[in-house]
């Protein structure tokens, strides 16, 4: 499966923004899709995953209450809504897939496909 993210950008902090993550080549009912982030410097970051179906969502800690993964079977989309964003919140922001009978890990082990990334970017 290709990926394409996107909706990346420049915010203030406590803005809002809506990343997509556009797949083609397979339904996305056959993974699990993932968020994952990279800030400069630092290591990569899971962020959330759903699993299609049944609809189950996964979240670290640091990240329940400001950032929801949903996605469109429709459209074959994977979105992440990201609220009262911050500073620290700046990263490229990378979709992924995970075969849904693989074995995942939220170090991205077992995701087959990324995406490009887009850059998220927070000021203060």
């Amino acid at each position: 499966v290709q990926l394409q993210a996107s909706g990346g950008g420049l915010v203030q902090a406590g803005g809002s923004l809506r990343l997509s993550c556009a797949a083609s080549g397979r339904t996305l009912s056959n993974y699990v899709m993932a968020w994952f982030r990279q800030a400069p410097g630092k290591e990569r970051e899971f962020v959330a995953a759903i699993r299609w179906s049944p609809s189950t969502t996964y979240y670290p800690d640091s990240m329940k209450g400001r950032f929801t993964i949903s996605r469109d079977s429709a459209k074959n989309t994977v979105y992440l809504q990201m609220n009262s964003l911050k500073p620290e919140d700046t990263a490229v922001y990378y979709c992924a897939a995970a075969y849904v009978y693989s074995t995942w890990s939220i170090d991205g082990h077992g995701f087959v496909s990324w995406g490009q990334g887009t850059l998220v970017t927070v000021s203060s």
